[in-house]
């Protein structure tokens, strides 16, 4: 699969990715448990959502003993760049300065995240 492919995830399928992200590999039992008790989801819709992500080339699967161990078949980086790059492209035209100005006005923004910011500004100027 091609490290520009972009994901197009929904809410479901990037919590099912993260609790896979941060585990390593569940089984679906270990998947559904990590979900928040007023996500009201049953075991079967996890189970499914599951194997149409693994179709999609979003997960894999192995077998132990009855039971499916899933795991990531694409890294969390690959989905949130791609994620990220389609809404700067969408909403902003591809203007990062626009993307950041929204940002910055939108949200509360720490001292410590801004200093954080101005470095990243930096090290990229001295970079290009």
């Amino acid at each position: 699969m091609s490290q520009n492919t972009f994901h197009r995830l929904g809410d479901l399928q990037l919590r099912l990715m993260q609790s896979l992200w941060a585990r390593g590999e569940a089984s679906v039992a270990e998947v559904h448990a990590t979900l928040p008790d007023d996500a009201n989801l049953a075991y079967t819709t996890v189970a499914t959502m599951l194997r149409k992500m693994e179709a999609r080339g979003l997960v894999r699967h192995r077998v132990e003993g009855r039971t499916f161990i899933y795991s990531a078949a694409v890294a969390e980086e690959q989905v949130s760049g791609g994620m990220a790059e389609h809404v700067l492209d969408r909403l902003f035209g591809g203007s990062v300065e626009a993307l950041v100005s929204h940002l910055l006005t939108r949200r509360e923004v720490s001292r410590d995240e801004l200093a954080r910011l101005r470095k990243l500004i930096a090290e990229r100027s001295h970079s290009s």
